[in-house]
């Protein structure tokens, strides 16, 4: 990934008005923060533009904003939050339209060290649709020099994301990115390109189809590639036996027959579950109590459902994670917001935790799984972003590192 990306360290932000996208996506229950991974995550470079002298304008979307601008998924909780990690006031601009008069008069009023927060930039509607060339140039009236270290947003190319950085170059400013940006793309970047050998894959996750170029791609770059979670079914499938009512894609069978037969061409080794934990229905609610049976993969039965890697499969994982020097992981091995499907996933953040190699773990439900766990101080980068960091294991260009300016 050799990203030779202008970062915050590469410019002065002394007197200057510098926009930064973060990633301020948190989870939040009746107006309260539930996880602050994020905030603490963007706090390194916010700092460093503070004690430059800068005046830092913040800006990111929450939520999928399905019906326009409301309060429940407005940033105010996040100012109040920030202002207090930070040990001095983050000014929330409670503007609806995110750029409109309160924002510009907030803006002009800074002195260089203050620092403000725009509304959910999801408010303003362009922000995810193709034509937000209008909103891109009001963000940039607002700044001197603009910072993207949002990384969870980087694989679109919205407004506040990718949109902002030509018209902020238009009139001479920097365009960079920031240490968490920086962070994750040389450790995934490296962990793809240039893994020390051997280098292991765990896949898990529910669907084949979100994983399709992501298999591709990882099976020339590693040793081994391990698959879990829902996905696996297809792959047993897809080798002639039967999968009960387990998750199944019938229309990825002949694809993952193409991943096994690449799998052998190259050398790779692609491990599949050898013993599976069945149950006779999905449980509701997701976190009941529910009976399990564990039988070999090749004779599950068809009234039953894979619901989780077996114990045998979880040491089979463990061992080949423990001779690994890089291991990358995406996707959990079963249901494991339930605990008593949660073993699988457990075994293998464990494995995570006890070994030596570098330990990349792919955002989503994985991150969420280690921290869960708490593990997070045990390996060695958690990604801040599930998509994104899904389409960097794929190999594709993201819109919000590719528009960065280049040192």
């Amino acid at each position: 990934m050799g990203l030779n990306k202008k970062s915050v360290d590469d410019f002065s932000a002394a007197g200057k008005r510098v926009l930064v996208r973060c990633d301020f996506n948190v989870p939040l229950k009746n107006g309260e923060i539930t996880d602050e991974t994020r905030i603490v995550a963007a706090l390194p470079t916010i700092q460093k533009l503070v004690n430059d002298g800068g005046k830092v304008i913040l800006c990111s979307h929450l939520g999928k904003v399905k019906n326009g601008p409301n309060e429940g998924e407005s940033l105010a909780p996040v100012a109040k939050r920030l202002s207090e990690k930070l040990g001095k006031e983050v000014k929330f601009v409670a503007d609806y339209n995110v750029t409109g008069e309160a924002a510009t008069a907030a803006v002009a009023a800074m002195q260089p060290g203050d620092v403000i927060l725009l509304q959910n930039t999801r408010f303003r509607g362009a922000e995810e649709t193709k034509n937000g060339a209008q909103f891109s140039k009001e963000l940039a009236d607002l700044c001197d020099d603009y910072v993207c270290d949002a990384f969870g947003s980087s694989h679109r190319a919205h407004a506040s994301v990718a949109g902002v950085t030509d018209c902020v170059r238009a009139k001479g400013g920097n365009c960079a990115v920031g240490y968490l940006m920086e962070k994750e793309i040389n450790f995934l970047g490296n962990a793809v390109e240039n893994p020390v050998s051997p280098f292991v894959a765990i896949l898990g996750g529910a669907k084949v189809a979100d994983k399709l170029n992501v298999i591709s791609n990882l099976l020339e770059k590693c040793d081994t590639l391990i698959i879990g979670g829902g996905m696996a079914y297809t792959f047993l499938k897809a080798q002639g036996y039967e999968v009960g009512t387990s998750l199944c894609d019938d229309s990825k069978l002949d694809y993952c027959k193409e991943m096994m037969a690449k799998a052998e061409q190259l050398g790779k080794k692609l491990l599949l579950p050898v013993d599976t934990v069945v149950t006779s229905e999905f449980p509701n609610p997701i976190d009941a109590e529910i009976a399990t049976e564990v039988y070999d993969s090749t004779e599950l039965p068809a009234d039953k459902m894979g619901m989780d890697i077996g114990p045998r499969t979880q040491a089979l994982y463990a061992e080949a994670v423990k001779s690994a020097k890089t291991v990358v992981w995406n996707g959990p091995m079963g249901v494991f917001e339930n605990p008593i499907l949660a073993k699988g996933t457990v075994a293998v953040a464990q494995a995570l935790a006890d070994t030596d190699a570098a330990t990349i773990i792919g955002g989503g439900d994985s991150a969420a799984a280690i921290n869960q766990l708490g593990f997070a101080d045990k390996v060695t980068h958690i990604s801040t972003g599930g998509g994104a960091s899904l389409e960097f294991l794929e190999g594709k260009e993201l819109p919000g590192v590719y528009a960065a300016d280049d040192k």
